[in-house]
């Protein structure tokens, strides 16, 4: 058992007869009143996000979670396969299960959430940003840099994400993966 303390972004915990991972927390002290835990939770079995709020100090349940390495091979419709870095084994998960599925190809190295009471995946944790080759976009316009202007691209992944305007088909650029925004652009 652990307390509201205790918690932190990732921690996976039972609440509500279901298995939730803890996506953004808030340790709240008012000046009148009882401090308290406002929370997001992201059910791990259907991907439901639920805002709650804790009283401080009170008991949780967390579960024992082992974390491992896997490549992402494919997906088949909703079905995403991925292999064990140290053993080779495969296994499938639903794309409820994932955080940005839209912001991974193949071969791309993720940290999946393993229940160490009945050895069921819960979720994947991507890297915190990935690189990405822009596919499709339209050519920016010559003099139209005076605001923080973006158009739309399309990357290798089949994501949309907003770019700058000098932002170029063949350019790789950086994406954070929790917001799936650009962050800059890769020169190699």
């Amino acid at each position: 058992m652990a307390t509201t303390s205790d918690i932190r972004n990732g921690l996976c915990i039972r609440y509500n007869n279901d298995i939730y991972k803890i996506v953004e927390f808030l340790h709240v002290k008012p000046g009148k009143g009882p401090a308290f835990v406002r929370t997001k939770l992201k059910s791990v079995t259907n991907g439901k996000v639920v805002d709650n709020t804790f009283p401080a100090g009170r008991k949780i349940e967390d579960v024992r979670v082992e974390t491992h390495k896997f490549q992402y091979l494919y997906n088949e419709g909703t079905t995403y396969h991925f292999m064990n870095e140290q053993d080779y084994s495969q296994i499938q998960l639903e794309k409820a299960a994932l955080d940005a599925p839209e912001l991974m190809k193949e071969g791309e190295i993720v940290t999946i959430i393993i229940n160490s009471e009945d050895d069921m995946p819960l979720s994947v944790d991507m890297p915190a940003s990935v690189i990405l080759e822009v596919t499709h976009t339209e050519p920016g316009v010559k003099g139209n840099t005076a605001t923080n202007a973006t158009k739309p691209a399309t990357v290798e992944s089949g994501a949309i994400v907003n770019v700058p305007l000098f932002i170029n088909e063949g350019d790789k650029i950086k994406v954070e993966t929790t917001k799936g925004t650009y962050q800059e652009r890769i020169k190699e």
